[in-house]
């Protein structure tokens, strides 16, 4: 794991009580998944916001998912937490 990914995880552990392990089930969960297929998206962007008991509002779910389906996630921890913060 590289550190932007060791620091991604690490955030998303303090701000949401996931454990990393649980993501990682889920990411080799979806290894062949078409993350351009909205569905897709969609369902893996509900499944991750009831994991971390985290609702999300209609806008703000549509946001990621179009970032998602779109290939428009930002690179870095600051502009992805604005995503999510949004």
């Amino acid at each position: 794991m590289n550190n932007f990914q060791k620091g991604m995880f690490d955030k998303i552990q303090s701000n949401s009580n996931i454990n990393p392990d649980e993501i990682m089930k889920v990411a080799d969960s979806l290894k062949s998944a078409n993350f351009s297929d909205e569905k897709t998206v969609r369902n893996l962007v509900r499944h991750l916001s009831r994991m971390a008991d985290k609702p999300l509002s209609k806008e703000k779910e549509d946001k990621i998912v179009q970032s998602i389906v779109n290939n428009k996630m930002p690179g870095d921890l600051q502009s992805l937490n604005q995503l999510f913060k949004k």
